[in-house]
């Protein structure tokens, strides 16, 4: 195992995670947003930080986060078994055939780049797993070991993640031209009771009680491969 870091330097990875500028991939999704703004379906900032709360509340907190969490405690616990079973668990939740796809997707571009930038045995095995088709390599677990083997605390990788979540949206907002960047921080602000609802809710629940409810926002993920122009992956 790697030894604790100190204050800055867990600060300084936790920035470093959370930024766009590290290419796991994650920035390039738009989680049905941007049909949803095509299709005249969502206008303005009250609709997107409705948008954001469901996806929290009803969506990622309950699920991804879930298992992000449970593979964090396999992985500070050396156990890989762990961090194997939050990965399949999340694989069969996620019932969005794109949504799979593109967490898969992220999720092994994030192991790449956290292996050239991390020395783990945790990130190796998991990169071997991945090539005999062993794990999913779903983003939300591979962000917990990553964010372990960086010598993050789980608190700090949840925030992180969570972080880069929602600014990854309202950076789609951005483009799709929803919002403005004034618009977007207050938005962010607006979010922080959501965003620790969501981190008190997954702390609690097993990867058995993981749940979603947000079926407007998933027909509009399926719809969205349809589309003729795409900004986003998803």
């Amino acid at each position: 195992m790697n030894q604790p870091k100190s204050a800055i330097a867990q600060q300084l990875t936790f920035m470093q995670l959370a930024d766009s500028f590290f290419p796991s991939g994650s920035f390039t999704l738009s989680h049905g947003l941007e049909y949803l703004v095509q299709d005249g379906q969502l206008q303005g900032a009250e609709q997107l930080q409705t948008f954001l709360r469901l996806l929290l509340l009803n969506k990622v907190g309950v699920t991804d986060l879930v298992a992000l969490i449970h593979a964090y405690r396999g992985s500070a616990g050396d156990d890989l078994d762990a961090v194997r079973q939050a990965d399949s668990q999340l694989f069969a939740q996620t019932l969005v055939e794109k949504t799979r796809s593109t967490q898969r997707q992220s999720g092994r571009a994030l192991l790449m780049v956290a292996s050239s930038t991390w020395q783990d045995w945790q990130l190796d095995t998991l990169n071997q797993d991945a090539a005999e088709g062993k794990i999913h390599c779903l983003h939300p677990v591979i962000f917990a070991v990553v964010g372990r083997a960086s010598g993050l605390s789980e608190l700090n990788t949840i925030l992180s993640f969570l972080h880069s979540f929602i600014t990854g949206l309202l950076g789609a907002a951005i483009r799709l031209g929803v919002i403005g960047h004034l618009q977007a921080q207050q938005i962010r602000l607006h979010l922080v009771p959501d965003i620790e609802i969501a981190c008190q809710m997954a702390s609690s629940m097993s990867l058995n009680e993981m749940w979603s409810c947000t079926p407007f926002i998933d027909i509009a993920q399926m719809q969205h491969q349809k589309m003729a122009r795409r900004l986003f992956a998803s």
